[in-house]
């Protein structure tokens, strides 16, 4: 950057000085809001958001879809849902994604459903696959219960009663109490809520790759 002062008066009391205090902290705002704009974590939760409304129904029928891009109607679907749908919008399909390192690596994921082979059509839509696929791809983070660890678009998992796993997309927004809000599809669509803390958490996830970081930056104003 120029040196301002070289070119304006900046004596104390001069509208040069005020000039360059206004370019400055023009400057430091430009500063300050571009890593906002740029925040992979919220251009995900922003995409969640959207989702809210839309998906009202939990469904969790076996459905053939589609490849790469499938997906079942809008108005229905399962917590692993709302992350698929999520990330596409910041251009990264799991169902190729988690395919794809299934068939270069099917050993590394669990043996929960007794297939000979990856299936498209259900397996990024199975918790378990997700977390494994986080794991691999992203940085899987500590569990723990303390609030402040969870950062804006980083998923969690849990195990819910009888055993069953969930998903949600950490939240920009807090509860009265401090406690990060999740956005997820837990049986009545997708609904933003404080279920943080409710259930025994199994897994911590950030995936930020450098596509979605392209995307995000273009999707933000």
């Amino acid at each position: 950057m120029r040196n301002l002062s070289a070119s304006v008066d900046t004596k104390p009391g001069s509208p040069g000085l005020f000039a360059v205090r206004w370019a400055f902290a023009l400057l430091l705002l430009a500063a300050l809001a571009a890593p906002a704009r740029g925040q992979p974590g919220l251009c995900l939760v922003e995409a969640a958001r959207k989702q809210i409304g839309v998906t009202q129904l939990y469904d969790s029928r076996y459905v053939k879809l589609a490849y790469p891009g499938g997906d079942v109607p809008p108005e229905r679907g399962v917590c692993t849902d709302v992350i698929v749908r999520a990330y596409r919008q910041l251009g990264l399909d799991l169902q190729r994604l988690v395919h794809e390192d299934m068939r270069r690596d099917g050993s590394a994921y669990p043996k929960l459903w007794g297939l000979k082979r990856p299936d498209p059509n259900i397996d990024h839509r199975r918790v378990p696959n997700l977390a494994r696929f986080f794991t691999r791809q992203g940085q899987s983070m500590p569990a723990g219960t303390e609030p402040d660890a969870y950062l804006p678009g980083d998923l969690v998992t849990w195990r819910l009663p009888a055993g069953i796993p969930h998903i949600g997309i950490v939240s920009d927004r807090r509860s009265e109490t401090g406690t990060p809000l999740v956005i997820h599809n837990i049986g009545s669509g997708a609904v933003e809520d404080n279920i943080l803390l409710a259930f025994p958490i199994t897994g911590h996830y950030r995936y930020f790759p450098e596509l979605s970081n392209a995307a995000c930056k273009t999707a933000r104003p």
